[in-house]
């Protein structure tokens, strides 16, 4: 292979002679006029046209559509002199003039040629290239756009842009003996780009494109806080990461994008340094505690956060007052009256009991009159009472600090915008921080989430937290991108019963109708009579996929404990596995293994569901609070069953449950 690539190599350095020799003949004839530096620059991308790339000479710029994008060159010592106000007018108008055709604006890039060489840097917005530098840059960009795209694009163009030229390398015919006296193709650099290139996986295709409707809302002008929703796979958090690049290059400020998991945002993080590396810098990817602390931390705010000695704390607060209270009798186990103080009373910010006495439980299917509720403020009382004993911080006083020290602060606020995904999955709160720094400014704040898609007990309407969503700032996407028919209708199977309240507070039911525009997708159903028969299939099925198919494969679990039982699986069967705790975007040729909320926001072409319906064959529950654990459990596996695009592989057993299985 190594002499084969030596051999292309050489091929390719050949070519690329008899390329630069035409080019720079064929500008020297047609551009006679211009200067020696222009003449040079367009050679250069006179050299892309014979590689895929198409060209359009403006009279103070060109645009070039091509396999890694399209590009505005533009600049001093290069193809015209010109201001930066002036190439980036230009871009805008080429990133209107392809939005009806589903283009994203961060795949449209202004690009700065300066005189000389000049490293490759940002200058805001502007890409700043030395003029023996562009050519080979840009030939080595990744791959973004087929060969039908480009053309598409470029006839687009080139009908909608006025005084635009199409231009092209004739056939070059190069003399014996000519060399190139500039140098400016650095060969080695290409190789080694084209073989790097080769090296990473395909981007995504949403990277580039949208369907106008979604590249709409990320252009758009919102005159106050926005919110996004839609069902499973209908590119919430693809909007989401446009609008963030987007913002980015339309302002000074930072942009925060925030979400729940603390996983997610090293994911979000590397795809948008992929599709948009000129602003990844200007966009901070938090999770919301992790950010929470560090803002408190940079006021001089003492946090002391502990979750185990809180998690102490409230054990004894139950064994105190109530393991032998009423509320035993509703649920004898604590983790239930846990979620309430977490995510009804301290998530919503009550520290009176009248207030708490009084407030709708959303989500809550278990009703509480006064003096239950009563019993559950003494026990709230007790737990902090006992955490101010060890001085300790639980997550939910993380954020209501936070939320103190951001409502006294004066001055500008810390970001330009906050866009929040997932936001179903934060506590009142939380939101509530996340609007106090922003306000209600046009373009401010934007949340993205769908009420369905909940794995937290407990809830909230935007109304509660002083956000008013009016007429188009509040957007439904109804078009599937992600899934097949099979695999949706699987997935709504779980929850087609369960009807939800979204956070504009009207119900909703469990199935709803969508768009499709997939349509390739498989469900593979598999039932053993043994849990060892079953690993044993779950095994195969694995080892059958097609060589680099884990790079794009997980594993999903409803609970820790049975991500502990596939680990060592899957490592005794020598499967690489790569947590989805430290997964950040990158392709890796490992099963994804993680539980059900943590595969929140994210997707793959192969999802393996092991023993997925173990929790729903246990007898019918009989009391509300079991009811209500067992729709969050449907909840969380239609989460974890919509991630899947191409293959849902879903496992059980038949037979009675192994010991300690």
């Amino acid at each position: 292979m190594g002499a084969g690539l030596s051999q292309e190599a050489r091929r390719q350095e050949r070519l690329l002679r008899e390329q630069w020799e035409a080019a720079r003949r064929q500008v020297q004839e047609r551009r006679g006029e211009t200067g020696e530096g222009e003449r040079r620059v367009l050679a250069q991308l006179l050299v892309l046209t014979a590689r895929g790339w198409r060209l359009l000479v403006g009279r103070g710029d060109v645009v070039l559509v091509g396999p890694g994008g399209v590009f505005v060159v533009g600049g001093g010592g290069g193809v015209r002199a010109g201001a930066a106000a002036g190439l980036l007018a230009a871009t805008r108008v080429t990133e209107s003039a392809v939005a009806s055709l589903g283009m994203s604006p961060v795949a449209v890039q202004p690009v700065m040629v300066s005189p000389g060489q000049s490293p490759d840097r940002g200058q805001g917005r502007i890409r700043v290239l030395g003029e023996q530098e562009v050519g080979r840059v840009l030939l080595a960009q990744p791959r973004r756009l087929r060969a039908e795209s480009v053309r598409a694009i470029a006839d687009h163009l080139e009908r909608v842009l006025p005084d635009r030229e199409a231009v092209a390398l004739e056939e070059p015919t190069l003399p014996p003996g000519r060399r190139d006296p500039d140098g400016l193709f650095d060969l080695d650099g290409l190789r080694d780009a084209a073989l790097e290139g080769a090296r990473r996986a395909p981007i995504e295709q949403w990277m580039t494109f949208l369907h106008p409707d979604q590249v709409a809302l990320v252009r758009r002008n919102w005159s106050g806080p926005a919110r996004i929703s839609g069902p499973a796979g209908t590119g919430k958090t693809v909007v989401a990461l446009h609008r963030a690049a987007h913002l980015a290059r339309r302002t000074t400020g930072r942009i925060l994008y925030v979400t729940f998991a603390n996983n997610l945002p090293r994911v979000q993080s590397t795809f948008l340094r992929t599709m948009a590396p000129s602003v990844a810098d200007r966009v901070d990817f938090r999770s919301l505690h992790s950010w929470a602390q560090e803002f408190l931390q940079e006021r001089g705010v003492p946090v002391r956060l502990s979750g185990d000695k809180a998690e102490t704390a409230f054990s004894r607060a139950w064994t105190h007052v109530g393991r032998e209270s009423l509320l035993a009798r509703i649920d004898p186990g604590p983790g239930y009256w846990h979620e309430e103080i977490d995510h009804v009373i301290k998530g919503r910010g009550l520290t009176r009991f009248e207030d708490y006495a009084v407030v709708p439980r959303r989500r809550r299917r278990a009703g509480l009159h006064r003096t239950q509720r009563q019993a559950v403020w003494e026990l709230y009382e007790e737990y902090e009472a006992r955490r101010h004993e060890r001085g300790v911080h639980d997550f939910n006083d993380v954020l209501s600090m936070a939320l103190a020290q951001a409502a006294q602060e004066d001055g500008p606020p810390p970001y330009a915008a906050v866009v929040v995904d997932e936001v179903q999955d934060l506590t009142l709160v939380g939101v509530r921080l996340l609007h106090a720094l922003v306000g209600d400014a046009p373009n401010g704040l934007l949340l993205v989430g769908d009420g369905q898609q909940s794995v937290y007990p407990g809830g909230f309407r935007l109304t509660d937290a002083g956000i008013d969503i009016r007429g188009d700032r509040g957007q439904v996407l109804r078009t599937n991108y992600r899934n097949s028919r099979q695999i949706l209708d699987a997935a709504l199977a779980v929850v087609a019963e369960d009807v939800f309240e979204d956070l504009d507070g009207v119900p909703t039911a469990g199935r709803r109708d969508v768009d499709l525009t997939y349509h390739d997708g498989d469900v593979v159903r598999v039932a053993e009579p043994t849990a060892d028969a079953h690993d044993r299939e779950l095994v195969e099925a694995l080892r059958a996929l097609p060589d680099g198919a884990l790079a794009d494969t997980a594993l999903l679990c409803p609970s820790k404990r049975a991500l502990g039982h596939y680990r060592r699986l899957l490592a005794r069967a020598e499967i690489p596995v790569r947590p989805l705790e430290q997964y950040d975007g990158h392709p890796v040729d490992a099963v994804k293994l993680g539980t059900y909320p943590r595969a929140k926001g994210l997707e793959f072409k192969n999802v393996f569901l092991p023993r997925y319906d173990a929790a729903s064959t246990d007898t019918t529950p009989e009391t509300d609070t079991a009811r209500e654990r067992a729709e969050l459990m449907r909840s969380r596996l239609f989460v974890a069953m919509t991630r899947a695009r191409d293959l849902l592989w879903l496992g059980s057993v038949t037979g009675p449950p192994s010991p300690g299985r």
